[in-house]
Order: C-alpha cells, then structure tokens, then sequence
C-alpha cells in the first residue's frame, strides 16, 4: 500500500502560527521536502522534532521528483513545505502533486498560514473578489503589458489584484502600476507577523515617494 503525501503550511513569519496538526504530521512522516533545510530546520528545532530534510526546490523538482514518488509507492508517507506559508503558492510542488494524483497516491492538505489571505485580511480593500497573479514578470515590457492585460480583466470582473515583489523592483514597480492604473490606492504589506510588520495604505505616488527614501526588506504583498 502507498503511502501518502502531506502538503503542509507553516508559519509565514512568526513562528508560533503552526497548527497542532501540522506538527503531528512533521513528527510522524519519514521525511520532510522542504526549500531550505536552513529554515525548516529552524521551525523543527524550534519544537524540538527531529526528522530527514531533503531540499526540494524549483532547482531540482522535476529530478527529484520520480524518487520521491518511488518513496511514496513503497510505503513512506512524506510532507512537503515552502520556507513560509502554504506549499505550492509560487513555490515547488505543483508537478510532484499532480504526479500523485496520475498514480492514485493519496495528497493530503494541512491548512495553515497564507501571506496572500493575511494581507488581503488587513488591507481594507474589498475582500469577496480577488485576483492573485504571485510575481509580476520580471522585464519590463513584459511587466507592463502583464499589468495592462491585468486592467482589462478587471473591468470585466472587478476584484482586488494581490502580488508579490521582491525589494528590488518595488519601485519600477509601483511606477508600472501608476501608469497603467492611474494613482489609486495600494497597499504594501511587508514582514507580515514578524516584529517590524509594515502595512501601508495609501495612493501609489504616495509609496513611490516612501520607498524611495526608505529601502525594503523581505519580499512584499501588493494589493490594488
């Protein structure tokens, strides 16, 4: 009899957001898939579990990801996590799932922490539509013409548009969004659960002036 896969979320920032249930599944598995063995060696010490780490990430997925699924034919029950949040949210595992589903080996979801509903919980913008895109594209034309076809939808179905970014192109960024949307509001969400969370609520010149003076750090939620 296979085994089973657990897709387990685990705290976005503040590590005491993990669920019993998760923690009884990271104790019982054979073994973790994880991004980082750095970060959830951190979580695991932090509730003194001991367990293997296999790095599985958007490096080696499509290598690793026949043996892990031999694992799983044989007998081992294994559970996968991102560095932070819910699995498969622009991290690794969507192809090792869709594997198990072609193979009938059962997939098992352990609810948790999403940066994406945390932030949308506290901006204040409407929350019963949204429209999650993960990162923006990277070139700029490519960018813009994403974003362009972003507002198109939107005046077809109206919803709140939710995406991450990383400190790096925050400002070229907003500068995009301005254009293309016009100086509305936006909110920023930055180190969500941690000491120095930062929510700001504001028009998009008014951020594009803040990030100016003040760089970030970690990656950001967009919401607009």
């Amino acid at each position: 009899m296979s085994g089973k896969l657990f897709i387990v979320a685990t705290p976005i920032g503040n590590l005491k957001d993990i669920t019993l249930r998760a923690l009884e599944v990271l104790k019982a598995v054979d073994y973790i898939l994880c991004e980082d063995t750095r970060v959830t060696g951190k979580l695991l010490n932090r509730y003194e579990i001991s367990k293997k780490l296999v790095p599985f990430n958007d490096f080696n997925e499509d290598k690793k990801g026949q043996a892990v699924i031999n694992d799983l034919v044989s007998g081992q029950n294994i559970a996968l996590v991102s560095d932070a949040g819910t699995p498969l949210i622009s991290d690794p595992g969507y192809k090792l799932v869709r594997a198990c589903i072609h193979q009938g080996i059962a997939v098992e979801t352990i609810p948790g922490p999403s940066s994406v509903i945390a932030a949308l919980t506290i901006s204040g913008l409407p929350p019963d539509k949204f429209t999650f895109v993960g990162y923006l594209p990277k070139k700029d034309v490519k960018r813009k013409k994403f974003l362009e076809d972003l507002k198109r939808s939107r005046e077809i179905v109206r919803s709140t548009i939710i995406a991450f970014e990383s400190p790096f192109r925050l400002l070229k960024t907003l500068e995009d969004i301005n254009e293309v949307f016009g100086d509305i509001e936006i909110v920023v969400c930055r180190e969500l659960t941690k000491m120095h969370e930062e929510v700001k609520q504001e028009k998009i010149s008014e951020s594009i002036t803040y990030f100016s003076k003040n760089i970030p750090k970690g990656e950001l939620v967009l919401l607009w």
